[in-house]
């Protein structure tokens, strides 16, 4: 790399640092709890009323679209990449391996349709799903908050970025690191973490677990014993039934701190939950929450907050179609 003259470099730095305050100043006043006030009032009726009939549909929308909402800020930022369909030239999120259980498209798809029927091309999908995100949190008993809005929609989607989706099978110092790329710190990813609190997942995501662990040990031996052998029943070897698993807690349609006690006795479904049990760095953070809900709703929408920031720039436009880039 070529070397810039020690004068140059004192005169480029100050100019340096102020475009980089400058965007990140932008980044920040681009989105605004109340940016749909005047533009489209009824945005967030439209969003709620939409997400609480389909979950009264389907019990499964609310654990769909907060993962969903996970999975699309972690990559290319909250942009609403995961939404685009793939093309004879590109393979979309949606299509990436992590993203295949990725469920409930749909949702988002028929807000956006009543949208544009009531305010055209003024609400972002990118901020649709934020909204929902927020909405299926509270209505499974969890927090409510003001979401920050303004987002707008990226036009790149690729199925081989999902790779950069934090798999159930990482460690802490792992996780760490994933997160600490998209800005987050190790409060955030234990917080945010607590997501798993709704949901279900397929033998697939922890059957490694529970059988052959390794030369040592049959089962992992950070997970339950009488817990494992529940899970062998539901998941047997081999296994026709493809759609068998178990729920993420003991409550997993209602949002509440059950994931962070199930942790603490060795009931956690995936090895990347139960190491944060295992770490001194992240151990007091779930043992804070286990015994403090309101704590845990507190810390949870601050890191809901940063994460729906994560990426955003104004850099995109406004689909008419969440499928397809305009």
């Amino acid at each position: 790399m070529a070397l810039v003259p020690h004068s140059k470099c004192t005169f480029l730095f100050p100019i340096i640092f102020l475009f980089l305050t400058l965007s990140s100043s932008m980044s920040q006043a681009e989105l605004d709890s109340h940016y749909y006030d005047k533009t489209c009032p009824q945005a967030e009726k439209i969003i709620s009323d939409t997400v609480v009939s389909a979950s009264k549909f389907d019990p499964k929308v609310p654990a769909r679209i907060l993962r969903m909402f996970f999975h699309d800020c972690f990559i290319r930022g909250c942009d609403a990449s995961i939404l685009l369909d793939s093309t004879p030239t590109n393979q979309a999120e949606k299509d990436g391996p992590p993203n295949l259980s990725v469920h409930s498209f749909y949702v988002i798809d028929e807000a956006k349709t009543k949208l544009e029927k009531a305010c055209p091309h003024t609400v972002s999908c990118a901020d649709i799903i934020a909204i929902a995100a927020r909405d299926v949190v509270a209505l499974s008993g969890g927090p409510h908050w003001n979401v920050l809005k303004g987002r707008k929609d990226g036009r790149v989607s690729k199925a081989s970025e999902t790779a950069n989706l934090p798999a159930p099978t990482l460690n802490v110092s792992q996780l760490i690191q994933s997160f600490a790329k998209r800005g987050l710190g190790v409060k955030d990813m234990v917080t945010l973490s607590g997501g798993h609190t709704l949901g279900f997942s397929h033998c697939s995501s922890f059957q490694s677990r529970i059988r052959a662990f390794s030369l040592l040990h049959d089962i992992d031996p950070t997970l339950n014993t009488q817990f494992a052998l529940d899970l062998r029943n539901k998941c047997p070897k081999p296994n026709t039934n493809f759609s068998a698993g178990h729920f993420l807690d003991s409550t997993a349609s209602v949002f509440d701190n059950d994931y962070y006690r199930q942790l603490l006795v060795g009931k956690g479904l995936f090895s990347s939950d139960q190491s944060l049990v295992g770490d001194q760095r992240t151990r007091w953070i779930v043992e804070a929450f286990a015994k403090d809900q309101g704590l845990f709703f507190k810390e949870f929408v601050a890191s809901m907050l940063k994460l729906g920031n994560v990426g955003v720039s104004q850099n995109g436009e406004v689909r008419l179609n969440c499928k397809v880039v305009n």
